[in-house]
């Protein structure tokens, strides 16, 4: 159940707070398959599962921007805002990758709420530090603070 906002001022008066978590997500080969292809990525460590077995992971793994971009599934699970025209993804402020993403493995987010301030074109930025954990592991595969603008309507 995701966190709610009526509208963009009351993300204002929430600083601090954590926002919740979205629900898991399997990493399996051909999302990963589809990513190198669609930013033509072809490195064995993802591709290529024999010879990924003998590697220093044991088995094929995400890529980190595959693993990043799923904010954007993760976020709409946590987080929504209410009476706005639009709300866009306005880009990173900090991106780390602590742990590989093996296939098979699962994958959800939990979200702090940073930062939220009014910007000079009329929206509200946010700054959401979204940490994507993976199931039984003490590190996260990705810690990104993430922006975001959310126009009135």
């Amino acid at each position: 159940m995701p966190t709610v906002f009526q509208n963009p001022s009351e993300l204002k008066d929430s600083i601090g707070k954590h926002l919740g978590y979205s629900e898991w997500l399997s990493m399996e080969q051909p999302r990963i398959d589809q990513f190198a292809d669609a930013t033509l990525d072809h490195q064995w460590i993802h591709l290529d599962a024999e010879r990924a077995k003998s590697g220093p992971f044991g088995a094929t793994i995400a890529h980190g921007y595959l693993t990043s971009s799923l904010v954007s599934h993760f976020l709409p699970q946590i987080i929504t805002v209410g009476g706005i025209s639009m709300g866009i993804n306005y880009g990173a402020d900090r991106l780390r990758f602590p742990s590989p993403v093996r296939v098979g493995s699962k994958l959800r987010a939990g979200a702090e709420l940073i930062e939220a301030e009014d910007a000079k074109d009329g929206s509200v930025q946010t700054k959401i530090r979204v940490t994507v954990e993976i199931e039984g592991s003490d590190k996260p595969a990705c810690v990104i603070d993430s922006l975001s603008r959310y126009y009135p309507a």
